[in-house]
């Protein structure tokens, strides 16, 4: 746990808002619990409420997790959160970074960086629920409303927008699919963080699964010509809605400019991720938000050639659903066909998404 003074957070906040700050209360966000202002935990974002001015203002502080997926030295961290506060304010409906800073060995908040042993990040506190309440409530009552749908071709329609900005540095997208595989946060990170022994899936399965990345890793390294804008973790837990289709996205990750393929798996592999879990295949309402959701892109994008690069992407994802780690109340028959998934998705030479329970089979 790291400590760090009332006031020397109040000294921070007032000179990142060029006025006097008092802070009011801080909570552990999702947990909603009054945090002692010593008790910061790495990896553990708060919401922090203060008065400026008058008024009241609410900020969110966050640092990263260092346990392992390549978070494992104070250099690494400090690169992700450096790199967000340059990233997200460039994203349209990004939440906006207001400042990231250093914490030292003393505790106290400072400029300097001669003495700092961690970073964080700033950012404003946005309101509004989690994309995955909706699919939630969906796997509840197996419906969809046309809010639903309409939501669904919101983030579509808002992935088309983004990728439609390109850049020409093919350099950066050979790297980008080098990370992809050989990164920590990606597919040969995701396999080295699986406990040993597990009754469903053995070394044979990963290792199998690691020689064909690569062997995509070369056929991608070839597509540099669709380096795009991207947002690099668009989940249904980094998209936050309001009032009908009003929403802001969170934490972009990993770069500025990607691949496409790895937003739309990043989405759209949570309608296969609760349909198993819903209705142990692919089908009914998820099915059908799935379809939606490819569809739109398709047809506005004309991108047919993201069907033959997808592949490594679904695989990447599904390494992350069906982990112990971060999922470790998933059911087992659904976390087996998830990884199921990713072993014949990744053999496939052009993704159909008009027959993805063909790959749960």
């Amino acid at each position: 746990m790291l400590e760090l003074k009332a006031e020397r957070l109040e000294e921070y906040l007032s000179s990142v808002y060029k006025a006097a700050v008092k802070v009011l209360q801080i909570v552990p966000l999702r947990s909603g619990e009054v945090a002692d202002l010593k008790g910061f935990g790495y990896g553990v974002p708060y919401v922090i409420e203060f008065s400026l001015q008058g008024q009241t203002k609410l900020v969110v502080l966050e640092t990263v997790r260092p346990e392992g997926f390549g978070h494992d030295y104070f250099s690494d961290r400090a690169a992700i959160l450096l790199w967000q506060h340059s990233a997200f304010n460039k994203l349209a409906r990004h939440v906006s970074s207001v400042d990231v800073g250093s914490f030292s060995n003393d505790g106290e908040t400072l400029k300097s960086l001669g003495d700092c042993v961690e970073f964080f990040i700033l950012t404003d506190f946005v309101e509004g629920s989690p994309y995955h309440d909706d699919l939630d409530r969906i796997k509840e009552t197996c419906e969809v409303k046309d809010l639903d749908e309409e939501r669904c071709l919101a983030l579509s329609d808002y992935l088309v927008e983004i990728h439609s900005v390109k850049k020409d540095a093919p350099a950066l997208y050979v790297r980008r699919v080098r990370d992809l595989t050989g990164q920590g946060e990606g597919i040969f990170g995701l396999t080295d963080s699986y406990p040993s022994n597990l009754g469903y899936v053995d070394e044979k399965y990963f290792v199998e699964l690691e020689k064909d990345c690569l062997d995509w890793r070369w056929r991608l390294k070839h597509k540099t010509h669709r380096l795009s804008q991207v947002h690099g973790d668009f989940h249904s837990w980094n998209i936050l809605f309001r009032q009908g289709l009003d929403f802001t996205v969170l934490d972009r990750s990993r770069g500025e400019w990607g691949e496409p393929a790895d937003d739309v798996s990043a989405l759209t592999i949570n309608y296969l991720f609760y349909s198993l879990q819903t209705f142990g295949e692919m089908d009914g309402p998820f099915g059908r938000l799935f379809k939606l959701f490819w569809k739109n892109y398709l047809d506005k994008t004309c991108d047919g050639e993201i069907l033959k690069v997808i592949q490594p992407f679904y695989a990447w994802r599904s390494l992350v659903l069906a982990s112990p780690l971060w999922y470790p109340n998933l059911p087992l028959v659904a976390r087996k066909k998830i990884l199921r998934f990713a072993a014949r998705v990744i053999n496939a030479r052009e993704f159909n998404p008009e027959s993805t329970g063909e790959y749960l089979k």
